[in-house]
């Protein structure tokens, strides 16, 4: 498997679907399968079905999946959404919206009667700020030129502690949480004007090169286990994860290629994309929450993808309704009783602030990752179409 990925992942469960998407390029293509429970692996934990997509006849390569199908619906499947779960992918964003669009219509015939009719929400974190929106505004660009029989239905694209206008994003706020002094934070802001000098200068490789040595430096300045969450004294234990997934019983019960080996992160993918890394997505987003809805989310402990970093670039974007957006109030968001963050919310836009997460908000908060995107999918609680955000 070559979809290697930084990032820990978790299953919604129970009233929607899901459809987790590992990117895996090869030049094989297996036959579908529904993977067989064993005494290691119960029927529970196994994906309803498993296989490889084709993304490209002329090299063959594909795409692999897992799809966990709703356990409990409280509508009858065809009317169940599905939640598309995006890993990395190589090369630049409009190649992987292309692959990925043809991945997914490749899926839809898998069982016409069953998905044709369901909507479609897109959702991944940190990079995903650029290829989540790519997906979405090449759909909706698409269709346009599609039979209605053709279509993808897409019902909306969420974004966790993303990178989506590098430009705006560059700058920290690690002087404003008391993680470096004004001295350091005047010697930061010199290196992240470079980034974006070199970013208008559309010298990508370069600007890339730049950010890099921007977050060098920060690391370097507080001394932090990690930029992913600052309240952290360890880097997120990953190797557990690793491990596991090197498993050929593993690989074999999720129905992978199990001659390929998995890495954790993907030194293929970071290359194919270095150039890409500094360029806006931004008018992509624009074209999106005027047509679907878009959930923003980050973690309030990310020092990478911040709060901030989103709530700069989002003030920004050419959309009708940004004013309401600005204006409206953010609520107290509670789960089970208990605080979970902040929703702020206009029409389509909605932006969500997750306590004690940092940047992987699903693994340091599961049950309030779960609860927020089946409420935002689901439009209820602080989601609802009824809740426009109180403008006062």
């Amino acid at each position: 498997m070559k979809s290697r990925s930084c990032k820990l992942f978790f299953k919604l469960l129970l009233l929607i679907s899901f459809l987790l998407v590992l990117i895996s390029f090869f030049h094989h293509i297996p036959t579908l399968l529904s993977p067989t429970p064993t005494p290691l692996f119960p029927t529970e934990a196994l994906p309803t079905k498993t296989g490889y997509l084709s993304v490209n006849p002329t090299t063959s390569s594909a795409v692999f999946y897992a799809f966990y199908e709703a356990q409990n619906p409280i509508s009858p499947l065809s009317e169940t959404p599905l939640i598309i779960w995006l890993l990395e992918i190589p090369r630049d964003q409009l190649s992987v919206a292309k692959h990925l669009f043809a991945a997914i219509t490749s899926f839809i015939e898998l069982d016409p009667l069953l998905f044709k009719s369901r909507p479609l929400y897109f959702a991944g974190e940190s990079y995903a700020g650029k290829y989540v929106p790519a997906i979405g505004y090449y759909i909706l660009k698409a269709n346009n030129n599609l039979p209605v029989s053709q279509q993808v239905n897409l019902g909306g694209v969420a974004i966790g502690n993303g990178l989506t206008d590098p430009i705006t994003q560059v700058a920290t706020h690690a002087y404003y949480s008391g993680l470096i002094n004004e001295r350091q934070k005047s010697v930061l802001e010199k290196a992240q004007w470079e980034a974006i000098k070199l970013t208008k200068m559309r010298k990508w490789r370069l600007a890339t090169n730049a950010r890099s040595e921007v977050l060098r430096m920060l690391q370097g300045m507080t001394g932090l286990a990690t930029l992913h969450d600052f309240s952290k004294k360890a880097p997120y234990k990953t190797e557990m994860v690793f491990a596991f997934l090197r498993k050929k019983e593993v690989r074999k019960a999720l129905g992978l290629n199990t001659s390929k080996i998995y890495d954790l992160c993907s030194n293929d993918v970071a290359t194919a994309l270095h150039d890409d890394f500094m360029k806006s997505v931004k008018f992509m987003v624009e074209f999106l929450v005027k047509k679907s809805k878009v959930l923003l989310y980050q973690g309030h402990f990310d020092l990478r993808d911040s709060v901030l970093s989103t709530e700069a670039w989002v003030k920004t974007i050419k959309w009708e309704g940004l004013n309401q957006f600005l204006m409206a109030n953010r609520k107290v968001w509670r789960v089970n009783g208990e605080l979970a963050g902040y929703v702020q919310k206009w029409g389509n836009l909605s932006h969500v602030v997750v306590l004690g997460a940092g940047h992987l908000v699903p693994t340091d908060q599961a049950v309030s990752s779960q609860a927020m995107m089946e409420d935002w999918i689901l439009e209820r609680t602080l989601f609802s179409r009824e809740e426009k955000g109180d403008v006062s």
